[in-house]
């Protein structure tokens, strides 16, 4: 049993095999750790989130390694059947590659149970061990679109795409049963622990039915207490501060990428500092107001606009309340600082949550539509209640594109997998922020690459926001609030989370320097008491 840094608040713990991993996580969930807030399994090591402030890091590590958990086994969970048609693209190349017939796999794929390891990539995906046991390598060029129902090996697993998403693994065939359903109590079909059994049912049919793309919702029947979206710009969400806790079903926390301007904007109108806000990502948002609230806009420093139904226009200050008559039109210009406006409104939105949430997950689709023009989005009319703050300031100042931004790291959990030279590179060279950036990450670019000491597949391992992975073009990503749950790129380092805001502001083009706290070391556990030591 290893441990690994990840952050100021996560903890990496490596383990030999699948096995070890999944008694470690059942005996840390029927006996659990104060402090620990939760765990991620993968392939062969636990991500460990936890509260610095109620336990440390060493004695966090110093508690699991008294786990024993040598030898030990799962007890058979419920059996899933999953009916397939092994049609896949793949099909012959897995043969191929394992050096049998076609035929020979689908006997063998259908002929024993699977378990569900574990979660992640996606809700609803389900990494699933034993069964035929095939090794396969993902695939050289992964696909940028895989259909939802495919059926795929990579490595030890087999899985099951719940929606149409790009990907690596080799399709041996196709199901139409739903992995992912948010109707049902469960959303997810496999959690941890069930079996599964894959059911050869023959050819698809030709007249298979496409379901398609969801599109924006009617407009809603409001007259009174809504916003009229008129324009919504680049892209404007829903967003509060996420669903932290269903990692057993594949769904990240996602949220604001600007926590602190949420929360600020919220104080500002009298909320709740968790109350969902409209996020708005380069400005161009405007809508018009039904009934009579108060709002605030925070985050990005950007002009908003109310101009009322007699012409009056009117100018109010970020991170301050303004109040709203019918009528009344704002609008959001683009931002001269920063990449993200949060517009809260006294009381809230009226919408439904999902899974406890109001968060849109974009990699995810899970939570509410992005907003259209021509929508409207009901408030909760509020009068009296919590007082209004007047007195807000953003947390930090908001970075410009023609910038270099320092961001503050945590070398780890795989920084030894990279060159001593990459690992000094990381430091002394500017990144710069490239257009393909979004709320799953920052996409960026260096004159020099991140060369590996370590080659090889790395085992799918969780991973968490502001994770600096390196995939084989050695130019790093910087996962933000929609990154995925598991991810199998060795992560170089991790922005620490004092400046986790800073980065869900950064423009496109700026630049970024990261600046490591400190030399990447293991995770020693910490001694026990001399008074232990006695007894």
């Amino acid at each position: 049993m290893r441990f690994f840094p990840v952050s100021l608040d996560a903890l990496l713990v490596e383990l030999a095999n699948l096995d070890e991993t999944l008694a470690l996580f059942d005996a840390l969930q029927q006996s659990p750790i104060a402090g620990v807030q939760e765990i991620v399994p993968a392939a062969r090591t636990l991500l460990v989130h936890f509260r610095p402030s109620t336990v440390s890091r060493e004695a966090l590590a110093a508690q699991i390694a008294t786990c024993n958990v040598s030898g030990k086994k799962r007890e058979a969970g419920k059996l899933v059947e999953i009916p397939v048609h092994y049609n896949g693209e793949d099909l012959a190349a897995v043969a191929q590659e394992l050096g049998i017939s076609t035929d020979e796999v689908i006997r063998r794929h259908t002929g024993a149970d699977y378990n569900v390891a574990f979660c992640g990539f996606a809700p609803g995906f389900a990494y699933l061990s034993g069964g035929a046991e095939f090794v396969v390598p993902r695939r050289s060029t992964p696909r940028t679109r895989i259909p939802a129902g495919a059926v795929a090996l990579a490595g030890g697993f087999s899985g099951v795409y719940p929606q149409a998403s790009p990907g690596g693994w080799q399709i041996i065939g196709v199901t139409d049963t739903k992995m992912w359903d948010l109707t049902r109590d469960e959303p997810a079909l496999l959690q941890p622990g069930y079996r599964v059994r894959f059911v050869d049912v023959g050819p698809a049919s030709a007249d298979r039915i496409v379901v398609a793309a969801p599109v924006c919702p009617a407009v809603e029947p409001l007259t009174t207490n809504c916003l009229e979206i008129d324009s919504t710009g680049l892209q404007t969400l829903l967003q509060d501060l996420g669903r932290p806790g269903r990692a057993g079903q594949g769904v990240s926390a996602s949220g604001a990428m600007d926590r602190g301007a949420l929360r600020a904007a919220n104080r500002a109108v009298g909320n709740a500092p968790a109350t969902a806000c409209l996020e708005v990502l380069m400005g161009g948002l405007s809508f018009t107001c039904r009934g009579q609230t108060v709002a605030a806009v925070t985050g990005a420093e950007a002009v908003v606009e109310v101009r009322t139904p007699s012409g009056q226009v009117l100018h109010p200050a970020s991170y301050t309340p303004f109040h709203l008559q019918d009528g009344d039109r704002v609008s959001i210009a683009p931002p001269s600082a920063g990449l993200r406006n949060y517009v809260a409104i006294r009381g809230g939105f009226t919408k439904e949550f999902v899974l406890g949430s109001l968060s849109t997950d974009t990699l995810a689709q899970v939570g509410p539509e992005p907003l259209c023009a021509g929508q409207r989005l009901g408030f909760h009319a509020r009068i009296g209640g919590a007082a209004v703050s007047v007195n807000e300031q953003p947390a930090f100042t908001m970075p410009r594109a023609d910038q270099v931004i320092t961001l503050d790291v945590v070398m780890g959990p795989r920084s030894d997998w990279f060159t001593p030279e990459a690992q000094a590179l990381l430091a002394e060279q500017t990144w710069q922020v490239t257009p393909q950036s979004n709320r799953i990450g920052i996409r960026l670019l260096g004159e020099q690459t991140l060369k590996r000491a370590i080659e090889g597949e790395l085992p799918s391992e969780g991973t968490t926001v502001g994770a600096i992975q390196v995939p084989p073009s050695g130019q790093p990503v910087l996962f933000l609030a929609d990154h995925p749950l598991t991810g199998g790129y060795p992560v170089i380092g991790v922005v620490a989370p004092h400046h986790l805001d800073l980065a869900g502001q950064i423009p496109v083009n700026a630049r970024v320097r990261f600046n490591p706290l400190g030399a990447f070391e293991p995770v020693h556990p910490a001694p026990a008491p001399a008074d232990e030591i006695q007894n």
